[in-house]
């Protein structure tokens, strides 16, 4: 009997990293859902990939779900409409994060700068999660994939660049943790991109988009199911 299409979830996918993984999932045949928070943007997105797409069944792999995870109204009417389409979900991806202009020192950092950034980067991914827990449960397979930083670690200590940002990911890592304990049939794992040339990281960066998005798919689809609450760089473990 032939395998189900798995079917997978990526919060901030319009551009960047998230958008990166989305082509990629499609590839490896996953059925995949491009979450963003800007419709107009998500859903231009989506065509693209679907223009890209050579097979009519390709072009139907890919699907546009509005979401912004800073706020819960919004996660549950993301969860609503994903509900209408799927009963199912193989992977959740929280890749969508922010990096704020004024995230520059942390003897100076405003709450309101330090709050916002937290409710995005940690919070969200975190109510993302509890939110399509249920979905996840009816898969073989389950796996969320938190899109962090070598930022957010603590190992060596910091280097006092984007405090809030590095400590929303600190933060999102502990969800990570957390949410593997909480599931034990999941794989729950952290991700490190790289320095990857997108909006946030700028043209300086040392990897490509799709170098960096491919950590990030290969967790969602093929890293093995037991390895769980772990960080991963290159596809290796690193510490927290």
């Amino acid at each position: 009997m032939a395998r189900a299409k798995r079917i997978a979830l990526v919060t901030g996918a319009n551009k960047g990293i998230g958008f990166e993984v989305v082509r990629q999932l499609v590839r490896e045949g996953f059925r995949v859902f491009l979450a963003a928070r800007d419709e107009k943007a998500g859903e231009a997105a989506a065509e693209k990939l679907r223009a890209e797409a050579g097979r009519a069944e390709d072009k139907a792999n890919v699907a546009f779900i509005k979401i912004d995870i800073s706020s819960p109204e919004s996660i549950k009417s993301a969860a609503e409409e994903f509900s209408k389409q799927s009963d199912r979900l193989d992977a959740l991806v929280n890749n969508a994060g922010i990096l704020l202009d004024d995230d520059k020192d942390i003897l100076t950092i405003t709450p309101e700068i330090f709050e916002t950034t937290l409710r995005t980067n940690s919070l969200g991914a975190l109510l993302v999660s509890q939110t399509f827990v249920p979905f996840l449960k009816k898969s073989d397979a389950p796996r969320i994939v938190n899109v962090s930083s070598s930022g957010g670690q603590l190992t060596d200590g910091a280097d006092g660049w984007a405090p809030a940002y590095c400590i929303s990911k600190t933060a999102l890592n502990g969800v990570t943790v957390q949410l593997a304990a909480a599931l034990p049939e999941f794989a729950v794992n952290s991700v490190c991109p790289g320095w990857v040339r997108t909006d946030m990281g700028g043209a300086n960066a040392t990897r490509s988009v799709a170098e960096g998005a491919s950590g990030v798919a290969w967790l969602a689809s093929e890293a093995p199911q037991n390895q769980t609450g772990k960080f991963f760089r290159d596809r290796k473990v690193i510490p927290w």
